[in-house]
């Protein structure tokens, strides 16, 4: 009896063993796609600025050749 007891025990541990080092993984993985998107985003942001930047520019010079007509 007391080697079924150990062996479920066993048995028990190894699959909370396994448990932890699946949420550890999916963890790590969740973090890396994390800072992955994190870099996706700031590039597309910056994307973003130049695109600004040069409506902002392209206005004025439109405005300056509007003024002369």
């Amino acid at each position: 009896m007391d080697k079924n007891i150990g062996e479920q025990l066993n048995k028990a541990y190894e699959a909370y063993r396994q448990a932890c080092m699946d949420r550890d993984h999916a963890v790590k993985e969740l973090q890396q796609k994390t800072e992955n998107y994190m870099q996706q985003i700031r590039e597309q942001q910056e994307k973003i600025e130049l695109q600004n930047s040069i409506i902002v520019k392209l206005k004025s010079q439109l405005a300056a050749l509007n003024a002369n007509r």
